[in-house]
C-alpha cells in the first residue's frame, strides 16, 4: 500500500535478500531430531523424529527446520518487528501437501500461522515454536478469457494477477502493492485502486477451494457449500487454508490516469475540506487517497492526494475538478500511465529494515473536528516516518448489504491510518509505538470498526467481534462447525462456541 512507498523512500536504500537453496528435511545430511513446539495452548510437546520424516515425505514440498537453507526466509515478515521461530515450516506444493500439514497441526494440537505475503500487519502469519505453512511455492494463475475468468493459486501474488489479466485487457481488483499475497488480502475483503469501480476483491470472486481443519478440500461457491463461501468473504483465515480462488474479470484498458499532487502541509485543512465534500459522490472510476506524511531529518512534510482514473483519459480533468480547485501545487505527477506499472509502484526490494507500527478504522464521514484533529495534533519526529493516510472506500464496495459477506463495513468513506516507521535495530520502537498510539487515541473516536487486514496488535476477542457487527453470530456459528477446536487462531479471530 501507499504508506510502505512513502516509508520505503524515506527510509531504505534498497538491498536484496541474498538468493536461498530450499532443501527438504529429508535431504538434511544428518538424522532429523526429535522437536519440542507449542500447542494452541501454549504447551510444549514432544514431535518424535519419524513422526516430523513422514510429514516431510507426504508433505508434495519442503519441510524446513531451524537451521535449513530457506527457514529464516520463510519465518521473516516484511515488518522486522515480528522475529518469530517456528518449529518446523512446511512449504507445500499442492492441495494435497497442504492437507498433509493441515491434519499434521490438528492432530499435534500445533499452534498454526499460515502465510502468503508477509504482509501481517499483526504478526501472525508466523509463530513462535509452532508450525507455520508458507505457500511461496503454492503460486500460478490459469485465465478464461472467454469467460472471463481467472484461476489463482492460494500462495500467488497480486503482480501475477494483473500481469496476465491485463494482457489481455481485462482487470479483477486487488491491492495496491504487487508482492502482496493475493490470499490475505482477499480473505479479509480486498480493497485497491480499481475497487470503487468494480468492487472489493470478495465481491468479484466466484469460486473459493479451501482446506478446513478436519483436512478436508472444500470447494465453494455461491451454489456449492455457500455458507462456507459467504464466511471465506470478509472472515480473514478463521476457515483454513486457501488452495484457489476463481475471481471474475472486468474489460478495462490498459492506461490509466494516475500520480501524486503534492501540497505543501498548510494545504492540509484545505485538501481534507475537499475530500470530505468530495468523496461520498466522486465518480466510481475515481480512486483517490489523501495524506499527510513528515519524513525523518526534521524536514517540512506534506500532504498530498494519490489519484488513480480508470475510466476514459478525456473525462480525467473533469473528475479532478475539485482537486484543481486546491490552487497551484508544489509537484504534479499525474500523467497516463500503465496500470500494472502503476500498481508496482508501491514495491520494494524486501531488505528488512523497516520496523513499522500501524493503527487504522473505518470512517463513515469526514466532519471538520475530524479534520482540525488530524491535522492540528500530527507531528513528525527526526527520527521516523509518520504517515496519515486515508484508503478511500465507497463506490461500489458500498452497494452490496452489510449481510451480503462476511465484510461488514460497507458504510465506510474511507479506511483512515496512522503509522510510523523507523530503521530496525537502530531506533526503540517503544518510543515511536507511543507515539502512533497517542496520536490515534485522538482520533479513533470517529472510526466505525476496523480493516481487518490491518488488524491492531492490541485487538482483543471482544474488539475482534464486535467489528463483524451484524454478522458476528453466523461467523461463530460457521467457526464452530468448520473448526470447532480453533486451529486457525492467528488472524482476527471468530473463536467457536463452547461446547
Amino acid at each position: 500500500m501507499k504508506r510502505r512507498e512513502f516509508v520505503r523512500s524515506a527510509l531504505l536504500t534498497a538491498a536484496t535478500l541474498p538468493a536461498f537453496k530450499y532443501v527438504s528435511a529429508l535431504g538434511r545430511s544428518g538424522p532429523i531430531p526429535d522437536l519440542t513446539a507449542i500447542t494452541t495452548d501454549g504447551r510444549e510437546t514432544i514431535l518424535r523424529s519419524a513422526e516430523v520424516r513422514e510429514l516431510a515425505e507426504e508433505l508434495k514440498g519442503q519441510l524446513l527446520l531451524t537451521g535449513d537453507a530457506g527457514y529464516d526466509e520463510a519465518r521473516l515478515l516484511l515488518n522486522p518487528s515480528f522475529d518469530k521461530h517456528p518449529a518446523l515450516v512446511a512449504q507445500p506444493s499442492d492441495e494435497v501437501g497442504v492437507q498433509a500439514a493441515v491434519n499434521f497441526a490438528r492432530e499435534h494440537n500445533l499452534l498454526l500461522a499460515v502465510k502468503c505475503g508477509g504482509h501481517s500487519h499483526s504478526g501472525q502469519s508466523s509463530c513462535e515454536r509452532g508450525m507455520q505453512i508458507d505457500l511461496k511455492n503454492l503460486r500460478g494463475v490459469k485465465m478464461d478469457a472467454a469467460s472471463r475468468r481467472i484461476s489463482v493459486k492460494g500462495g500467488s501474488l497480486l503482480g501475477q494477477v494483473d500481469k496476465e489479466t491485463m494482457a489481455q485487457g481485462l482487470v479483477t481488483p486487488l491491492g495496491t502493492v504487487s508482492h502482496t499475497g493475493v490470499g490475505g488480502l482477499t480473505l479479509g475483503g480486498g480493497f485497491g485502486r480499481i475497487a470503487r469501480r468494480y468492487g472489493m476483491a470478495i465481491d468479484n470472486l466466484t469460486a473459493i477451494d479451501v482446506v478446513t481443519a478436519d483436512g478436508q478440500l472444500r470447494h465453494t461457491s455461491l451454489k456449492e457449500n455457500p455458507d462456507l463461501f459467504w464466511g471465506l468473504r470478509g472472515g480473514g483465515g478463521n476457515f483454513g487454508v486457501v488452495t484457489n480462488f476463481e475471481f471474475m474479470l472486468h474489460p478495462m484498458q490498459r492506461e490509466v490516469v494516475a500520480g501524486k499532487i503534492v501540497f505543501p502541509i498548510g494545504k492540509a485543512r484545505d485538501v481534507f475540506a475537499m475530500y470530505a465534500d468530495y468523496a461520498p459522490k466522486a465518480p466510481d472510476e475515481l480512486y483517490l487517497d489523501p495524506m499527510i506524511t513528515a519524513p525523518p531529518g526534521g524536514g517540512p512534510g506534506v500532504v498530498q492526494l494519490e489519484v488513480c482514473y480508470s475510466g476514459l483519459a478525456k473525462d480525467a480533468e473533469r473528475a479532478l475538478a475539485p482537486v484543481r480547485k486546491l490552487g497551484t501545487p508544489l509537484s504534479d505527477g499525474v500523467k497516463t500511465m500503465d496500470y500494472v506499472e502503476l500498481q508496482r509502484s508501491g514495491d520494494w526490494t524486501d531488505a528488512r529494515l523497516l520496523g513499522t507500527y500501524i493503527k487504522g478504522g473505518f470512517i463513515a464521514a469526514m466532519p471538520e473536528k475530524l479534520i482540525a484533529t488530524a491535522v492540528e495534533s500530527f507531528q513528525g519526529d527526526p527520527n521516523r516516518v509518520t504517515v496519515l493516510f486515508f484508503q478511500q472506500c465507497g463506490g461500489a464496495c458500498g452497494r452490496v448489504p452489510e449481510n451480503g459477506t462476511a465484510f461488514a463495513h460497507r458504510y465506510a468513506l474511507a479506511n483512515m491510518m496512522v503509522m510510523s516507521g523507523w530503521r530496525f535495530g537502530a531506533e526503540d520502537p517503544a518510543r515511536h509505538i507511543a507515539a502512533t498510539r497517542s496520536y490515534w487515541s485522538k482520533l479513533e473516536s470517529f472510526t466505525k470498526g476496523f480493516y481487518v487486514n490491518d488488524m491492531p496488535r492490541e485487538a482483543t476477542a471482544r474488539d475482534v467481534g464486535n467489528n463483524y457487527r451484524g454478522n458476528e453470530a453466523k461467523l461463530v456459528a460457521l467457526k464452530t462447525k468448520y473448526d470447532p477446536t480453533n486451529l486457525f487462531r492467528l488472524n482476527a479471530n471468530i473463536q467457536p462456541a463452547q461446547a
